[in-house]
């Protein structure tokens, strides 16, 4: 069963209203009544006030390697502190980590850790960065900001759905240093239908993101008959050349049958290496194989003279030719904080 938190923490980004409130936190908006629960599950209309229901209800604890995120530019080859909680902004039929996300909050095990306690752990490992990933950290707001504020200097990950509306998300990146956003389709049919959420509202999260300087990259499972056309793959691609910028690293991730769609196939070896020719060909320079073993399909590839500055097996990670942020053998800056 739950953990039953010792302390109850008032929402931000709501409004009171004759019978409950408002929630503003993401793009659903939803009123909640008295006793109820947003569609995320974790937002309770109590009594005196709209409360963070899963503050500091921990579900998932672990320290990742960064690729894991995943996150290809982002201190490459380092360890990250990587903790979860409950429930989600989406309903995606095929989300793996269902247990969790989907999951009615009050019966899912979880065990409470208030923030500083949350530093403690993360310092304790050696850790100097804390990444909120597993379910959707943007409903979690409120404990990921009172965790930041006992620690300003921890280094956050958000590995998100990028589904938050746009007064909180600004408050997020001011203390945020890198996101990994999930573009689940290019059609908002897809959104509305597998998701119940809308493209739009991700698409003007991920370049706000891009605007104010977060370290960006981008996720996209590619599922078989769903979202992986060679028309869908063209016009995304061309929008984060076009919207963002030819450098931002892209993930196309192998589907495994899940959740509500157990009965769709693996996503076929051959979708994942035409959907990165096709990425490249729009003009993308960093594109990615996720969950799958193609020779070089990791690997980061200098755009200017070819030489490969990182490979990668797995979770296996060597430096070959990178200088900080630059290729070690032309100089060229490459989009790489380290």
């Amino acid at each position: 069963m739950g953990a039953t938190s010792p302390v109850k923490i008032e929402a931000r980004y709501y409004e009171r209203t004759d019978d409950g409130y408002i929630c503003h936190l993401c793009p659903h908006n939803c009123r909640i009544a008295i006793g109820k629960y947003g569609l995320c599950g974790t937002r309770r209309g109590n009594e005196d006030f709209l409360e963070a229901y899963s503050y500091g209800r921990v579900s998932s604890l672990c320290v990742d390697p960064i690729e894991k995120k995943p996150l290809n530019h982002y201190y490459p080859k380092s360890k990250i502190f990587s903790v979860g909680g409950i429930g989600c902004s989406m309903t995606c039929k095929h989300c793996q980590n269902y247990s969790i996300s989907q999951r009615e909050t009050g019966k899912k095990r979880t065990t409470y850790v208030s923030p500083q306690a949350l530093v403690d752990m993360c310092r304790s490992e050696g850790m100097d960065s804390i990444a909120f990933t597993y379910n959707e950290p943007m409903i979690w707001l409120e404990y990921i900001e009172d965790v930041m504020r006992c620690d300003p200097d921890l280094r956050l990950v958000l590995v998100t759905n990028g589904f938050i509306n746009e007064e909180p998300l600004k408050d997020l990146c001011k203390i945020t240093d890198a996101m990994n956003i999930d573009i689940k389709a290019f059609r908002n049919e897809f959104y509305r239908d597998i998701c119940h959420a809308n493209l739009d509202d991700v698409l003007r999260t991920t370049k706000l993101v891009y605007g104010s300087g977060v370290h960006l990259e981008i996720t996209y499972l590619l599922i078989p008959g769903y979202n992986d056309s060679m028309e869908e793959l063209t016009d995304f691609s061309e929008w984060v050349v076009n919207e963002l910028s030819s450098d931002v690293p892209v993930h196309f991730t192998r589907f495994h049958p899940d959740n509500g769609m157990d009965d769709v196939p693996w996503t076929p070896v051959e979708t994942m290496i035409a959907a990165k020719e096709i990425a490249m060909n729009a003009g993308l320079e960093f594109v990615y194989l996720g969950n799958v073993m193609v020779e070089g399909g990791n690997d980061t590839i200098c755009p200017q003279c070819d030489t490969e500055v990182i490979r990668r097996t797995g979770y296996m990670v060597d430096l070959e030719n990178l200088d900080g942020n630059r290729c070690a053998c032309c100089g060229a800056h490459l989009n790489i904080k380290n």
